[in-house]
């Protein structure tokens, strides 16, 4: 891939993630907690961890996309991190921050323990 699209790609993902993250703020009022019932301090709990899990997910992703940009500096950008091989463009123009080919985070995916 052409280092300048992929700057535009990493960049456009980049501006995604700092996006979403900034709209992540979960506003509490304070109302329903006043009244202190219990329903209403576990919805506020659930919120916080949601909002907490996608916080970390999207944390995940801009640590992806530092990396990607990194390997683009150091000119290994497209390449598989495991193997070397190329990464095909399609997938990098789906996927900017993809550090397998798609063959290899297939089985990747099939030799992680699950639960």
């Amino acid at each position: 891939m052409d280092p300048e699209r992929a700057r535009v790609l990493l960049a456009r993902e980049r501006k995604r993630i700092e996006r979403a993250l900034a709209g992540r703020r979960w506003a509490d009022v304070g109302e329903l907690s006043d009244q202190d019932e219990p329903a209403d301090r576990a919805s506020e709990l659930f919120q916080d961890e949601l909002d907490e899990s996608l916080t970390t997910a999207l944390l995940a992703e801009l640590a992806a996309v530092e990396r990607a940009e990194a390997r683009l500096a150091e000119g290994s950008y497209g390449r598989s991190v495991a193997s070397g091989e190329p990464i095909p463009d399609e997938r990098l123009e789906a996927f900017p921050t993809a550090e397998l080919t798609l063959e290899e985070e297939r089985v990747e995916r099939t030799q992680r323990p699950t639960g």
